[in-house]
């Protein structure tokens, strides 16, 4: 997340599309309705951390894209682990997820935006 902050708008506009397209990736396909949003987010988040920890074991420093997209799904996993309240008695996690649910929310919003601006 410090690499976004610091970004200029063409480089948060790729973080943006990374995101989303994690969070897209995550989503759990839901075939059990009884399912409460904290399990989904839960399963959403386990999904993310499994790529992370997978793309981590690959990891390539030189490689801005293949960091760029690891990064997106670690920001996933911590906004779903948030989401599921995972972070309850830990206060800086909870923090630094309340900042990645914002930042995946954000990317959604502008992949929607933008999506939108195309079917016009």
């Amino acid at each position: 997340m410090q690499d976004y902050l610091v970004a200029d708008e063409k480089k948060k506009q790729k973080y943006y599309e990374a995101i989303a397209g994690a969070a897209a990736a995550c989503r759990p396909n839901v075939l059990n309705p009884s399912m409460e949003d904290p399990q989904l987010a839960r399963s959403s988040a386990e999904a993310a951390l499994k790529v992370v920890k997978l793309r981590d074991r690959l990891h390539n420093e030189n490689d801005d894209a293949a960091i760029l997209i690891t990064d997106a799904y670690a920001t996933v996993a911590i906004a779903f682990h948030r989401a599921a309240t995972v972070y309850m008695a830990d206060q800086e996690m909870q923090k630094l997820g309340t900042a990645a649910v914002h930042l995946t929310t954000i990317a959604l919003s502008y992949i929607a935006s933008s999506q939108d601006k195309l079917l016009r």
